[in-house]
């Protein structure tokens, strides 16, 4: 049925003259890291395609949430959702804070913003929640209640490139918003992301931490990690960048696709929060129960085609982040695949996708 392997995802890879005209420059620069200036061009380009007032690259998307952490949540708890990737969670315990899972939203699969006011406690810092699947959170109850509470919110926005919300750029919401450039992501520099800051107060201070604490080659001005982006990074990312209209374009042919047809009533669809110019960025479907998924999933890999269980299992069971039970998020988290999304997906290969999934129905 299939002539090569489709995984869930497929990396674009930009034409090797695109990518190597950027390389080039560093090249000839000789200057290959520590922001050289592809990675200084690369920010002022994502400024004006995302209409950000600042973007800072980093070389992984999870940096920068350690980066919030530590300035943000000062070893206290973080209030956040379980259904979401393991950096999420993971990096709140690496930052000596404590996590309070707040289930999500059955629709949206967000966290539940109704719930959040109720787990805020005397130590409650901040408010880490995860745009999933590039599906905005309730921003403006989740900001109110920070507003309410003096407490920060940090944005997990790894999948969330290219996304509005009400008209202006997702990342410009929160005190910080967070970004992932991984190679699987839909703009990607192989391996990078971007922490964007909102709160004035807190840019100098995002910059340094980036940088071993420098500010300048002779001066420090406070605690800092090893966060830089490198010029190879940036020049991928630039090649990218440079084919973002076609990306998104096919990925939306591909998820207009799947949509007719899949519809089904044993199928649910992802609920785009309303007011979002959304990004096409993952096509998940929930269905009734386990033991559909894994009936699926097994027909469709014994045809070569992987797709992939985002997010399993829910955060609150795995063993160092054990919280209370998240009843929500642990029964779609178990129910939930993500098919085949990428832009070099073909018609033929969707249909043929789609109609195996049929038939498990």
């Amino acid at each position: 049925m299939f002539n090569r392997r489709i995984n869930v995802t497929e990396s674009f890879i930009p034409p090797m003259k695109d990518y190597t005209k950027y390389l080039q420059k560093a090249f000839d620069s000789k200057w290959l890291t520590n922001r050289g200036q592809l990675t200084i061009d690369l920010e002022d380009r994502l400024r004006e395609y995302l209409c950000l007032n600042n973007i800072l690259l980093t070389t992984n998307g999870t940096i920068p949430i350690q980066i919030a952490l530590k300035l943000l949540a000062d070893k206290g708890n973080v209030i956040t959702t379980p259904f979401s990737y393991i950096a999420t969670a993971s990096t709140i315990i690496w930052e000596n804070c404590s996590p309070t899972f707040v289930d999500i939203d059955p629709d949206f699969l967000t966290i539940d913003e109704s719930q959040i006011e109720s787990n805020i406690t005397p130590n409650t810092k901040a408010i880490l929640v995860t745009h999933v699947f590039g599906n905005p959170c309730n921003i403006d109850v989740i900001e109110q209640i920070a507003r309410k509470h003096k407490l920060f919110v940090i944005y997990d926005a790894a999948h969330c490139f290219g996304v509005k919300y009400n008209g202006k750029s997702i990342f410009n919401y929160g005190d910080i918003s967070t970004c992932s450039f991984h190679a699987t992501k839909l703009f990607h520099c192989g391996e990078g992301g971007a922490i964007i800051c909102n709160n004035k107060d807190f840019t100098e201070k995002v910059f340094y931490s980036h940088n071993f604490g420098h500010d300048g080659p002779l001066s420090f001005h406070g605690l800092g990690i090893n966060g830089k982006i490198s010029e190879l990074q940036s020049a991928m990312g630039h090649a990218v960048l440079d084919n973002m209209s076609n990306i998104i374009q096919a990925r939306k042919k591909v998820v207009n696709l799947y949509r007719i047809n899949l519809e089904n009533p044993n199928i649910k669809f992802l609920k785009i929060r309303e007011g979002t110019e959304w990004n096409y960025s993952y096509f998940p479907i929930i269905l009734n129960d386990e033991n559909t998924l894994k009936k699926i999933e097994d027909l469709l890999n014994k045809e070569g085609v992987f797709p992939r269980r985002y997010f399993y299992p829910s955060l609150n069971t795995i063993e160092y982040l054990k919280g209370p039970r998240m009843p929500i998020s642990e029964s779609i988290s178990t129910r939930i695949l993500c098919l085949p999304l990428f832009a070099g997906l073909t018609q033929k290969e969707v249909n043929s996708i789609s109609s195996l999934i049929l038939k498990c129905l």
